[in-house]
Parts: C-alpha cells; sequence; structure tokens
C-alpha cells in the first residue's frame, strides 16, 4: 500500500550518444496497489455479514400474527419490554420483578430522549395482563407504546 521504487531500463555502460547512463538510478512509482487493502475490506464485510443478525437483541416469544405494518427505526436503540409464556416480565434482556417496573421504567426515562418503548408478549399471554404491563409502562413516563407482532396473521375483511 505504499509507493516503490522502480529502476530505469536499461544496464550500464554507454549508450548511442556516448553518454554514460548512471546504474542503479530509480524512479518513484506513481502507482499504488489497492489489492491488500481490498483483500481486507473483503474480508471485514464478510464478517459484519455473518455477525450482524447475531446483533438483534431479544427473548425467544411466540408473537401473535397480525396484518399490520411494520414501524419505523429510530436513531436510538428502542427500549424493549417483554412477557413470556412462563410470566416473566423482562426489560431488554433483564428479568425484572413486577413491583421493581415502574421504578426502574421512570429511571430509565429520565436517560432517554425518546418516550418509545416496544412490548413483546407471548400470544398465549391473557390480554388482562398484557394490558397492566401497558399501564405500568404508561406510569413509568413511555406515552408511545408499541405492540410488537409476527407479520402474515388473518385480516378483519376476510382477505
Amino acid at each position: 500500500m505504499g509507493a516503490g521504487v522502480v529502476k530505469s531500463q536499461g544496464g550500464g555502460g554507454r549508450t548511442q550518444g556516448g553518454r554514460r547512463r548512471r546504474r542503479g538510478h530509480a524512479q518513484p512509482m506513481a502507482e499504488i496497489n489497492v489489492t491488500p487493502f481490498v483483500d481486507v475490506m473483503l474480508v471485514l464485510l464478510i464478517i459484519f455479514m455473518v455477525a450482524a443478525p447475531l446483533l438483534t437483541v431479544g427473548v425467544p416469544v411466540e408473537l401473535p400474527k397480525t396484518a399490520a405494518g411494520a414501524l419505523s427505526a429510530d436513531q436510538e436503540e428502542p427500549l424493549t419490554v417483554t412477557l413470556t409464556v412462563e410470566g416473566q416480565l423482562l426489560i431488554q434482556t433483564t428479568q425484572t420483578a413486577d413491583a421493581d417496573l415502574i421504578p426502574k421504567l421512570r429511571a430509565i426515562a429520565a436517560e432517554r430522549a425518546d418516550d418509545k418503548v416496544f412490548l413483546r408478549a407471548d400470544g398465549a399471554i391473557p390480554y388482562e395482563r398484557v394490558v397492566q404491563v401497558m399501564g405500568a409502562l404508561n406510569a413509568g413516563g413511555f406515552a408511545n407504546i408499541g405492540l410488537v407482532t409476527d407479520i402474515g396473521g388473518p385480516t378483519l375483511d376476510g382477505q
């Protein structure tokens, strides 16, 4: 990746005009070898392509299927609250007791610029429990609640 030196054409000795050439006269090479740079970039591209799917944060839950579209992504990583089928309550991937939920949410809301939170609940969870957690999210300072679902569910228009 650096400039090199190119030896001049021809050997030493006399030329046709009787002038003597200098031995080992070097001229700077004006080309940059980009092959190592391209090789490194391709290796980094492959590493990032393999590692990107592993960076998603989540707890395995069976989300209900709906016909709703996807929400837009923001600059800040979204806060995710998850309800598992076993009844566990998680903020991102940290398990939280019901009594600690609102104080933790208030502390998180004080540090964040956005009041958006995503609620992921297993489809087998009773609706009453989901609504209780939604009320706790609202009391914790998050008024913009997005319910996370899988796509491909039934629509109400019969299609």
